[in-house]
């Protein structure tokens, strides 16, 4: 490590960054979506790209999710390594159609002789006081679908090198970015690679229960465990930092440990990725828990209006809530 490779950066510089270096990398790495170029995006992620790299590299498409992914889908057969950009979450579902039927399967359908080395880039969830198809999680649509590769950072360095992994694969990987958490600064080494793209992480140590989480609300969990400190509760928090594949062993390992698992997500709980988790863990664990695993996450409602989104999102409140019931087991 060196003083010039760390920087502390936001979370969107940090993938500007990382996109910037795949590009400068390798010649074959695209990046395609609406306003990319010229606007750099509505978040700014992919501001000076094409000014450095060119419009043959940095694409302006059509406002045609559909036509944007499926064209991608035919620069991976012809080599290329492209990354969409879907501007909000909620304008993916054009496109669902390539991702679940196309993307996701010709690697299998080919026998294993076609690779699709695609990123598409995601942001997601709440927080920023916009409105339906703005703001949701969808992250379990796509976990769902086999073949398909789905993660999400929760910090800058993450943001950095989970982005170069995922262009590096020869696998479609979904690349969900937590808007709400594209300003939050954090130290970015530009020379150490974290860890496996789907290994999670225990960003902080504890003993009483485990807290898992990805994405925008780690940060919920960590301030969740600080306060829980305060009235001397030792919470132990774990980025999953994939939702699919889920690294269940650190969670496991957590678990065996704690004894007690809350598993959060912005997303709604029902048919959520914490579901999965709970099962697995519910397997795995049967006799070390000592308390049901608990789940925490949005209502299965159409997302609401921004003034009662704060309402809608699981906050500290919430999950200390679900901390309470788990420990008074």
């Amino acid at each position: 490590m060196t003083v010039q490779s760390v920087q502390k950066l936001p979370l969107a510089k940090a993938i500007n960054e990382s996109l910037r270096k795949a590009l400068d990398t390798d010649p074959k790495v695209l990046i395609m979506g609406e306003d990319v170029g010229k606007l750099g995006g509505v978040f700014r992620v992919t501001d000076g790209l094409q000014k450095d790299f060119g419009e043959e590299r940095v694409i302006d498409t059509p406002l045609a999710e559909s036509g944007i992914v499926g064209t991608a889908i035919g620069l991976a057969l012809r080599g290329y390594r492209p990354v969409v950009e879907i501007q909000f979450d909620g304008f993916v579902f054009p496109a669902y159609d390539q991702i679940v039927t196309q993307l996701a399967k010709m690697h299998a359908r080919s026998l294993g002789k076609i690779k699709m080395p695609v990123v598409i880039r995601i942001p997601y969830g709440g927080g920023i006081g916009a409105v339906e198809h703005h703001s949701e999680s969808p992250e379990a649509l796509f976990a769902h679908v086999a073949g398909l590769k789905v993660v999400s950072p929760s910090n800058s360095s993450d943001a950095y090198w989970m982005m170069q992994q995922a262009i590096q694969s020869d696998d479609p990987v979904i690349f969900f970015e937590p808007k709400r958490r594209y300003w939050d600064k954090s130290e970015v080494d530009t020379e150490a690679i974290p860890g496996p793209l789907h290994t999670a992480r225990v960003v902080r140590e504890g003993s009483d229960l485990t807290l898992a989480a990805y994405g925008p609300m780690v940060k919920v969990c960590a301030e969740a465990a600080a306060a829980a400190a305060e009235e001397g509760k030792s919470l132990e928090v774990v980025d999953l930092r994939s939702m699919s594949p889920i690294d269940f062993d650190t969670v496991q390992t957590s678990v065996e440990k704690t004894r007690r698992l809350v598993v959060v997500h912005e997303a709604p709980v029902f048919y959520g990725s914490g579901a999965e988790i709970a099962a697995r863990i519910t397997e795995r664990c049967f006799y070390h828990l000592e308390a049901p695993v608990l789940r925490v996450g949005g209502f299965h409602a159409p997302y609401p209006p921004a003034r009662l989104e704060e309402e809608y999102l699981p906050g500290l409140d919430r999950v200390l809530d679900a901390v309470d019931r788990s420990l008074a087991y």
